[in-house]
């Protein structure tokens, strides 16, 4: 550029062409100024000017020419000082950019080298350009030993056939895909790992348009697939006990569960549905126990009912849930355990009847073997009035009818309610006449099976007497009471049997099922803390009963 200005110069000077006044080095200067540095921008401005003024000198040169090569010196100054300004400035912020790209570059290198999974970059054919220390150590090879080696020679046999059509798939619409795939190892061993493959470059320089990311699930796939295994043990003692899984969510007022667990309601199984459905099919006795939980907090408690189901096809079912309550994310939950009781309580009902007949098979014979000294003791009790015999019939007769009643009482009492005073007076009846009872008590309702066991003992009481004591004579008296008496225990029935007169021929000391139903050892066959006492002239017999016993 400096050469074809001077020379531009020094042919208008020999041509006597018109005077350009030094602008034809202005571009010149420009671009020297712009390509070189201020030294050489600044020379060349002054050998311009030199050559300028030399080419006009003929004889002196005048005033202008003078002032055009000085002009023209600061005009080369200015620019060639606002280019070198220019230049320092993009000098020093390309250092800076540089400066950030080196740290960037180092910060990716050291973050690449000392990451917890493996990375490496590989070409468009698979073949692996640069790798980091963890990808070696998973696979047990050398960095070096893995550089150009083809990814899929590291691939599982099984899995090669993956590998290559997630290879074939990857396009820059789809560039990365990822998936579980088995590694060999250099001792031969067998590596889980998630394989993410990914393109890093453009269609113009795939090179190393390849990135590649293997993250070891080895223990994590293990312990996913013994979770997997508890699982289904799970679900098969589930299914072999025949028990479903439920969770009750009061904040969205649904409930979800097993197969299992639907198939007990006889419902079909689904996903979920509103706790509100179920009301058809449970009993209504039983809805309230499905109520959400009180208000209170009772996180962790326990939750254990029983409920009656009747399933669409009319099937009555008996059905436990098990489990806790929680409170998650503010809303009340209840999850837990379904079971089918229908066949363990129908059993157990069975098993309470055969148990309920055998005592009355007991208590029959029982009652049968007492029956003879009862009769004899009636009869040896009653004489003939003035040899009278058809009064003598009549009034034996009465008695026997006397404790027929009471039989059938005891029978019925089961079933239906009595009192207290029904049960005395009706097995004391066919010896009242004679004076020799006394009765005394308030009317208390007693029901079900305590009835029949009070029976039970009143029947034992008088039996006893008969055999050893005064109904057995002609002498004494028995006194049969009762009251409501409160104690620090809760109020109790306080029975009491009382014979004076008459020394008893034996006390009560025998096993047998007459001591069972008394109590000798202090349990009564209904109540609790049964007492004797025999005296020289007589025998006190006192037992009590709670509110509760007597009308179980």
């Amino acid at each position: 550029m400096l050469v074809a200005t001077l020379l531009f110069e020094a042919s208008v000077y020999l041509s006597g062409a018109i005077d350009p006044a030094f602008l034809e080095f202005i571009p010149a200067i420009v671009v020297i100024a712009f390509l070189e540095n201020r030294r050489i921008a600044v020379g060349s401005t002054l050998l311009m000017a030199a050559v300028g003024l030399g080419a006009r000198m003929k004889g002196q040169p005048l005033a202008d020419d003078w002032v055009r090569a000085i002009l023209l010196v600061v005009a080369g100054g200015v620019i060639t000082f606002l280019f070198d300004r220019s230049r320092q400035s993009l000098r020093a912020a390309l250092d800076v950019k540089l400066a950030a790209v080196e740290a960037a570059e180092s910060r990716y290198r050291r973050a690449f080298e000392r990451a917890a999974l493996g990375f490496a970059t590989a070409n468009d054919g698979g073949e692996l350009l640069w790798l980091n220390k963890r990808l070696s150590a998973l696979l047990g090879y050398l960095e070096d030993d893995l550089v150009g080696r083809p990814l899929h020679e590291l691939v599982h046999q099984d899995d090669r056939a993956l590998l290559k059509n997630s290879l074939a798939a990857l396009t820059f619409e789809a560039p990365w895909f990822g998936s579980e795939m088995r590694l060999i190892k250099r001792d031969g061993g067998t590596l889980w790992a998630w394989v993410t493959l990914s393109l890093s470059a453009s269609d113009m320089a795939p090179s190393d348009s390849l990135f590649v990311v293997v993250d070891d699930i080895t223990e994590r796939r293990a312990a996913r697939e013994a979770l997997k295994a508890q699982n289904e043990w799970l679900d098969l003692a589930l299914s072999a006990g025949r028990l479903g899984t439920w969770r009750i969510d009061y904040g969205q007022d649904v409930i979800s569960g097993s197969p299992q667990f639907w198939e007990i309601l006889g419902l079909s199984p689904m996903a979920f549905r509103p706790l509100s459905d179920l009301s058809s099919i449970v009993h209504p006795s039983d809805w309230d126990k499905l109520a959400p939980p009180p208000g209170t907090n009772r996180r962790g408690g326990n939750y254990d009912v029983e409920i009656r189901v009747k399933r669409p096809d009319g099937q009555v079912r008996w059905v436990a849930l098990r489990g806790r309550e929680e409170n998650r994310d503010g809303r009340d939950q209840r999850i837990g355990l379904a079971a089918d009781l229908t066949e363990r309580r129908q059993t157990t009902l069975l098993r309470a009847a055969v148990r309920k007949q055998e005592n009355l098979r007991l208590e029959l014979r029982h009652r049968f073997s007492n029956l003879f000294p009862v009769i004899t003791g009636i009869v040896k009790m009653q004489d003939a009035p003035e040899g009278n015999i058809v009064k003598f019939k009549e009034t034996l007769v009465e008695r026997i009818r006397a404790l027929e009643a009471t039989h059938m009482l005891l029978t019925r009492s089961a079933d239906l309610s009595s009192t207290i005073r029904d049960l005395v007076v009706q097995e004391l009846k066919p010896f009242s006449e004679d004076g020799k009872t006394a009765i005394t008590g308030p009317d208390i309702k007693i029901s079900g099976g305590a009835a029949e066991s009070f029976a039970m003992i009143i029947h034992e009481l008088t039996t006893n007497s008969i055999k050893h004591g005064v109904l057995g004579g002609t002498q004494g008296k028995i006194e049969a009471r009762w009251a409501l008496i409160s104690g620090g225990t809760g109020d109790d029935i306080v029975f009491e049997w009382i014979e004076t007169g008459r020394r008893r021929s034996a006390p009560i000391r025998r096993q047998g099922f007459g001591s069972m139903v008394l109590g000798v050892d202090g349990t009564p066959l209904v109540g609790h803390s049964s007492q004797f006492e025999v005296t020289e002239d007589g025998f006190r017999y006192s037992l009590r009963l709670s509110p509760k016993e007597i009308q179980a």
